[in-house]
C-alpha cells in the first residue's frame, strides 16, 4: 500500500485547513509505518503526535466553521468519536506489543488511510468548501 499523497481534489478551499490536512496525511503515514514495522515505541509516539495534532486541527476547523456560519455540531460529535476510535486503536495495538499479523497490520493501515481521506476530509470537511470559497484562500478568523 502506497503512502498518502495530497492532491488538489482534497483541498477544502482554505490554506490553514489544507495545510493541516497535508500534515495529517503525513502523520497517518507515520502511524502506518510503525504498524507495519511492529515498533511499539514508534507507534505510540506516532499516535501521540497524530492525536495532539488532531485536537489542534479540530479546534481550528471549528473556529473557521463558526466564522463562516457553517453548522458544525455534527462535525464536533464526529471529531469526538474519531478521537475515541483512535485511542481504542492505539490501545489495542499497544496491548498486542507488536505481535499482530501481516493481515491485521494491513487492516489497521487501510482503516487509518480510509478514515483520514474518505471520512474526515472528503465526507465531513468537503461540505464546507462552497462556504469557504466565499472567503480568501488564506482566511483565518480573528
Amino acid at each position: 500500500m502506497v503512502g498518502l499523497e495530497w492532491t488538489d481534489q482534497l483541498s477544502v478551499g482554505n490554506a490553514i485547513l489544507d495545510s493541516e490536512h497535508r500534515n495529517l496525511l503525513n502523520m497517518v503515514d507515520s502511524v502506518v509505518h510503525a504498524i507495519r514495522a511492529r515498533e511499539k515505541s514508534a507507534l505510540l509516539l506516532a499516535f501521540k503526535m497524530l492525536e495532539d495534532w488532531l485536537c489542534v486541527h479540530f479546534a481550528n476547523e471549528e473556529k473557521i466553521a463558526q466564522a463562516i456560519n457553517f453548522p458544525f455540531l455534527q462535525q464536533r460529535q464526529l471529531h469526538q468519536y474519531a478521537l475515541k476510535e483512535l485511542h481504542h486503536l492505539r490501545d489495542e495495538l499497544s496491548a498486542k506489543d507488536g505481535s499482530w499479523s501481516e493481515s491485521a497490520a494491513e487492516h489497521y493501515a487501510r482503516f487509518l488511510k480510509n478514515w483520514i481521506v474518505d471520512e474526515h476530509i472528503v465526507r465531513f470537511d468537503m461540505p464546507m468548501k462552497p462556504a469557504l470559497q466565499k472567503y480568501p484562500y488564506d482566511f483565518l478568523p480573528g
